[in-house]
């Protein structure tokens, strides 16, 4: 913060350290600052991010599926067991979101060529049509959502964040 800018006004998490720190003097309240604004920014950056998948009439769910689909290249297909490693859930939540997306007409599932035993889930042209929007969309409201943030802080905080993701993910 430049010289001679007035100090933002205490946000929520802000007025629950001081009260902490009032009623706590003893317990280190600083890390509240960190993990309550990234929860609460979460909260805000998830309710709009789902608004733009309804839009297009998908879930969280239907729109990785897709989006996993998709980012595979063309023919935009994969294994159910390849979807989950690339949407991070199990092969049980993998199935019934295929099955959703089935339904609307966005995927088809076929019997893999190499093993007949497997099945192979693809984009159906509708799917790659539905996924194109959205994730077009999708990129323009993250744009929009980090606008208050100039270019150095977004590579700062990105910077950051990577390091700190990293300490869970390893």
């Amino acid at each position: 913060m430049s010289v001679g800018q007035p100090l933002p006004t205490p946000d929520h998490v802000a007025r629950i350290q001081q009260e902490w720190a009032r009623e706590r003097p003893d317990v280190d309240v600083r890390p509240q600052g960190v993990i309550g604004r990234v929860h609460r920014l979460g909260m805000h950056l998830t309710d709009s991010i789902l608004e733009v998948y309804a839009k297009h009439d998908l879930g969280e769910g239907e729109f990785d599926v897709l989006a996993a689909l998709r980012r595979a290249g063309a023919p935009y297909e994969r294994v159910p067991g390849e979807l989950a490693a690339h949407t991070m859930v199990t092969t049980g939540a993998i199935t019934k979101r295929v099955d959703r997306l089935e339904r609307a007409g966005l995927v088809a599932r076929r019997v893999s060529e190499h093993d007949s035993r497997s099945r192979v889930v693809a984009l159906t042209e509708a799917g790659r049509e539905v996924i194109d929007r959205a994730f077009t969309e999708h990129m323009e409201n993250e744009r929009r959502l980090l606008d208050g943030l100039t270019d150095e802080q977004l590579a700062q905080l990105e910077s950051l964040l990577t390091t700190w993701l990293a300490h869970f993910e390893a």
